[in-house]
């Protein structure tokens, strides 16, 4: 399987980084990692790509890292129908008190506009 992964800042990217590495490694798909730029994040671009580096590395999983610019749900959205994608993978969502999930934006675009079948990571 061909998998793309957008890398945001939160600490859900991390945990679907984490998660996709481990699969990639378990039954061989093809990653590519698309860290995107995003302003209001708690960690930069350069961070999550050199984090993204680390956690590849550590696992022996050779992917593609591609620094995404602009808006980061329509980069991510465009990347995707630019390539051969079979899933593409994004972390994202909090609980509300209520107990539904709540969506940010960039999930929510992402969800809605993708050309592929989207795999959401809590």
């Amino acid at each position: 399987m061909n998998v793309l992964l957008g890398l945001a800042g939160s600490d859900e990217s991390i945990t679907a980084l984490r998660r996709t590495i481990e699969r990639t490694g378990d039954v061989g798909d093809d990653l590519t990692v698309a860290v995107l730029e995003k302003a209001d994040t708690e960690r930069s671009q350069e961070e999550m790509y050199r984090q993204a580096e680390k956690l590849l590395s550590e696992a022996g999983v050779d992917a593609e890292i591609e620094r995404l610019e602009g808006d980061p749900g329509a980069s991510l959205v465009d990347y995707a129908e630019q390539g051969e994608f079979d899933q593409l993978v994004i972390g994202g969502g909090t609980i509300s008190p209520m107990g539904k999930i709540q969506l940010g934006s960039i999930t929510e675009f992402v969800l809605l506009n993708a050309p592929t079948t989207v795999k959401l990571v809590r």
